[in-house]
């Protein structure tokens, strides 16, 4: 059977609509998304028909085989110390989360090993110190907490690995990785709304001594904002390569045109051969894929010098302050045509991400103003401290997507929080995003009767002069029961 022949009908197994043109040696896919199943062929199957087999494959939430039957991870509790496997429920499934909640009632859990589907055993565990040391004892990074990402995938609770700062998984001793200029493919499934403008929240290839000694040496998919290297238009985040000495956008070493993403679940693709490499990603939800850039390296990155360490959520120094949520992954021998590419997305998409159950009404949520309708923004997409929030139309943009924590902060952008601006407690004091600090000028009530009080004030906030136009600032106000101090937060 050829390999178009073989593509055809494992598209059609992702549970997609499909439109198949065949051309001189290759074909274009349209695909629209399936219905929630349990997939009898996953993703590396897929890649392995193309030719580009699996080398690692990493998830939290499914098999990514449709054979697999093994463990997906392992979590160990604070109680007692001890661990569990944590697999799935039938061969090519999604996991069994059932078994992590009752191992985990009552306690704590943190992710210890994720476990390597591909039969290499390129798992994943707590990645040791770097040129950057980790906060755990003896420079360790942290290992994730196992409750902190639940979501649903076909129907089926399941858990993510959320990477906050200081956390991070690595492997420097792998089997079949690529190396030097060899080609490869790799993929991840991540939160679209969980993340930073630091380095680095990454998946993929990476230097074996945690040391960043020499450009060319990593090639991982990045998530984030960060734009002390490669960016592009927008607010961002972005779907990103770092390839040590730089996150990359594309051929330029800053600035490329590849639009910002605003997608509750993201694929995000990178792949590289000689002298060549593309960015690819799309919703992972719904619809296809969005090839971002495809062309030659940058320059000093031709040859490639990869040196084939696996890591997760970590820059190739173990640079710990990205921030992010992980649900799948692999790393491919070879690199993935877009066919192959475009019949990945078709099974991710097929596999139905969705959040949790009944949604989370406090994340990445809009705030919308009692009197006005419009949402609290950040005015222009700015990112910079001290920007005064304001009102504007609602647009579902990432500068309208806030987050209440635990914590009792309003996040937007995944790092930035919602400020009384110098720790003000008097009428007038402005409401600012600033970098997220802990302090108690960045704790929020948001309070049954619509209202949302400072912690350390008790002001509530307000729209100034009870304007309801675009552009109103927002600020802290005396609570008085009026309809500029109402808010409700909205999906």
């Amino acid at each position: 059977m050829n390999v178009q022949r073989r593509l055809s009908r494992l598209l059609a197994a992702a549970g997609a609509a499909l439109v198949l043109t065949v051309g001189a040696g290759a074909y274009v896919v349209s695909n629209a998304p399936g219905v929630a199943h349990a997939a009898g062929t996953g993703p590396c199957d897929i890649y392995a028909s193309g030719g580009t087999p699996c080398v690692a494959a990493h998830s939290t939430t499914r098999a990514l085989y449709g054979a697999y039957n093994g463990p997906l991870y392992q979590v160990r509790r604070s109680s007692d110390n001890t661990t569990r496997d944590i697999g799935v429920l039938s061969a090519g499934g999604y996991a069994n989360a059932a078994t992590q909640d009752s191992f985990c009632a009552n306690t704590n859990c943190v992710i210890t090993i994720i476990y390597d589907q591909s039969g290499r055993n390129n798992r994943l565990t707590q990645a040791p110190p770097g040129y950057w040391p980790g906060p755990a004892p003896g420079g360790w990074d942290n290992l994730a907490d196992a409750k902190a990402a639940p979501i649903t995938i076909g129907g089926q609770k399941a858990y993510g690995v959320y990477i906050a700062p200081g956390t991070g998984y690595r492997n420097n001793n792998t089997n079949g990785v690529a190396t030097g200029d060899q080609p490869e493919g790799i993929y991840a499934v991540v939160d679209g709304t969980h993340y930073n403008q630091w380095c680095c929240f990454d998946y993929g290839n990476a230097q074996t001594d945690g040391q960043a000694d020499s450009p060319a040496i990593m090639e991982t998919v990045y998530f984030g904002a960060n734009k002390q290297w490669g960016y592009g238009a927008g607010a961002g985040p972005w779907i990103m390569a770092d390839l040590e000495w730089g996150l990359f956008s594309g051929v330029n070493a800053g600035y490329n045109n590849i639009p910002s993403i605003n997608q509750r679940f993201v694929t995000a693709m990178v792949k590289g051969e000689p002298n060549h490499w593309a960015i690819r990603g799309g919703n992972a939800q719904a619809g296809g894929l969005t090839t971002y850039f495809d062309g030659r390296r940058p320059n000093g990155y031709h040859p490639m010098k990869k040196e084939g360490a696996i890591l997760l959520g970590i820059g190739g120094d173990n640079s710990v302050t990205g921030r992010g949520t992980f649900f799948e992954g692999v790393l491919t021998s070879g690199y993935p045509t877009a066919a192959t590419e475009d019949a990945v997305q078709a099974n991710i998409a097929a596999a139905s991400y969705a959040p949790a159950s009944g949604g989370n009404p406090q994340q990445n949520v809009r705030i919308v103003g009692g009197q006005s309708g419009r949402c609290i923004d950040v005015p222009n997409g700015s990112t910079t401290n001290g920007t005064q929030v304001q009102l504007w139309d609602c647009t579902g943009g990432t500068p309208q997507r806030w987050t209440y924590t635990a914590a009792r902060q309003l996040q937007v952008y995944g790092n930035k929080c919602l400020d009384a601006s110098g720790q003000g407690a008097t009428n007038g004091t402005q409401a600012i995003i600033w970098d997220c600090n802990g302090g108690t000028n960045q704790q929020w009530n948001v309070n049954a009767n619509g209202t949302i009080t400072g912690v350390q004030s008790g002001l509530c906030l307000d729209a100034n002069g009870a304007s309801t136009a675009n552009g109103t600032r927002l600020l802290l106000w005396s609570c008085n029961g009026q309809q500029n101090q109402q808010w409700a937060l909205r999906n």
